[in-house]
C-alpha cells in the first residue's frame, strides 16, 4: 500500500487553522515584559520605612523586572485590577539569587520571601458583613483606604513544608501558596502557571471575590537579610 501524501498547503493550512483557534480560546487581560514599569505603582506598608527596589535589566536580547531587599520590605502593583472569574490563571517566569537562611514561612520573624506574586481581592463594604464592616472602615480611617478583603501569595518559599498552603503568620485571610522550596533552583529561570479559583477554593473553602489585583514583592524585613530575583515576563489570561 502506498503512504498517503498529504499536499505542503494543507499542512500549513491546518497548523495556521490550530493557533487561531487557540488564540481565540486564550483572551489576555495582562502581558507584562517588562521593557518598562510605567504600568506598576509602588506597594509599601505602615511603618516600613526601608524599601525593596525595582528596576529593569537588560538579559541578552530581552528585558527583566529585578527585585532587590536588604532588610526591606515593599513591593509593585499593577495599576489595574481584573476579574478573577474572566481571567482566572497567572503564569510567569522567575529567577532567585537564594533563598533566606532565617525564613520560615511559619513564623513572623521568617516571614521574607525572596520573590513572591500577590492576587490581591479587593474588599467589598457592600458585601461584608457587619462586623467586617466595623472593622475595615476603621482601618481605612488609620490609612486612607480599605485592606485587601484576601489574598494568595505565591511564595518561593525558603523551607520546604509538607503542606502546599498555609496560613500566614501575621493574617488569616492571606494563604501562602509553595511553589518552589529551597535554595536547589536558585539562579535557574523556572516557568509556573496557577489556577486562581481553584487555589482561592482549596485555601478558603469559598469562592473568591470578583475584583483583584496583582502584585510582585520582594521582602527581607524580618529576616534582615538580602537578595535579588527577577522576573522574566508575567500574564493573566483565561
Amino acid at each position: 500500500m502506498k503512504a498517503l501524501r498529504i499536499p505542503a498547503v494543507v499542512i500549513l493550512l491546518s497548523i495556521f487553522y490550530i493557533a487561531a483557534a487557540s488564540a481565540e480560546t486564550r483572551s489576555i487581560f495582562l502581558r507584562e515584559d517588562f521593557n518598562n514599569l510605567e504600568n506598576w505603582r509602588p506597594l509599601l506598608f505602615p511603618r516600613i520605612k526601608q524599601h525593596s527596589t525595582y528596576s529593569i535589566e537588560e538579559d541578552g536580547s530581552d528585558h527583566v523586572l529585578k527585585a532587590a531587599s536588604n532588610a526591606s520590605a515593599s513591593g509593585i502593583i499593577y495599576k489595574k485590577e481584573f476579574n478573577v472569574y474572566d481571567y482566572p490563571k497567572v503564569r510567569w517566569r522567575w529567577k532567585i539569587s537564594n533563598v533566606y537562611a532565617k525564613g520560615d514561612e511559619l513564623s513572623k520573624s521568617g516571614d521574607d520571601y525572596p520573590l513572591r506574586i500577590y492576587i490581591i481581592f479587593r474588599f467589598d463594604p457592600d458585601t461584608a458583613s457587619l462586623g467586617r464592616k466595623i472593622k475595615y472602615g476603621l482601618a481605612r480611617k488609620i490609612y486612607g483606604e480599605y485592606p485587601p478583603h484576601s489574598s494568595l501569595n505565591y511564595i518561593w518559599a525558603n523551607k520546604r513544608h509538607a503542606e502546599r498552603i498555609i496560613t500566614n503568620a501575621y493574617a488569616d485571610d492571606a494563604k501562602m501558596v509553595l511553589l518552589e522550596t529551597g535554595p536547589e533552583k536558585a539562579g535557574r529561570w523556572v516557568d509556573e502557571e496557577i489556577d486562581i479559583l481553584d487555589d482561592y477554593q482549596k485555601a478558603f473553602g469559598t469562592k473568591p471575590p470578583a475584583v483583584a489585583g496583582i502584585a510582585i514583592m520582594n521582602d527581607s524585613d524580618n529576616t534582615g537579610e538580602r537578595s535579588e530575583s527577577f522576573v522574566d515576563y508575567i500574564e493573566v489570561f483565561r
